[in-house]
């Protein structure tokens, strides 16, 4: 479901590389409370418990003047327990190169604050962004829009990439005797997910 960030034990489509730092929860968007419009999903649950949820962010503020878009990102890795305060520690994987699965939409353009165009025939290597716009889904932080809603530049989060069975003849993640990557999306706000492989931006 779209309205819970992507979690699961296929999160990670690569075993690596991995490059992990800690930052504050209060620096990381678009979640919760560091959203915009402040309908995100949680990065635990409604008990305060960790629950293993993977999203592609943000690091830094959402503000162009800070620098956006040349926000660190990258995706959550771990939680620390019992996240009750802004301070509360969120591990991050950095690392160029990694491939994880996540919800994207399929949004190219933004007109008066709502989606206007969309992506019909997405394609390996298309780029995909951290997005904070208000129309996306509660669980849904990327977009392959280089900007928001606003008007303002969207960090770039990496391209989209091959799940692992989405390689034509080939073993990994078992025999497939063709591609399956999905080229073919409706002409409006389809958010689904896709393997992406993650590329900084930010130096």
């Amino acid at each position: 479901m779209s309205d819970t960030f992507y979690s699961g034990p296929d999160w990670q489509v690569s075993s690596g590389p991995n490059v992990h730092r800690d930052v504050h929860e209060s620096n990381v968007w678009p979640v919760d409370d560091n959203s915009g419009s402040g309908t995100k999903d949680s990065l635990v649950n409604a008990n305060n418990v960790y629950d293993g949820v993977h999203p592609v962010v943000a690091v830094g503020t959402r503000l162009a003047a800070d620098g956006r878009p040349r926000n660190v990102t990258g995706v959550v890795v771990n939680v620390e327990p019992g996240l009750t305060t802004p301070t509360a520690r969120v591990t991050l994987n950095i690392a160029d190169g990694m491939v994880v699965l996540n919800y994207v939409a399929n949004v190219l353009t933004y007109a008066a604050g709502v989606p206007a165009t969309f992506e019909q025939t997405p394609v390996i290597g298309q780029p995909v962004y951290v997005d904070d716009s208000d129309d996306l889904g509660e669980g849904v932080t990327l977009s392959m829009s280089p900007l928001n809603d606003a008007g303002i530049a969207n960090p770039l989060a990496g391209v989209l990439w091959y799940d692992q069975d989405e390689y034509a003849d080939a073993a990994q993640g078992g025999p497939n005797s063709s591609p399956t990557f999905d080229t073919s999306l409706a002409n409006e706000l389809v958010q689904q997910v896709f393997a992406v492989l993650l590329l900084n931006d930010a130096y």
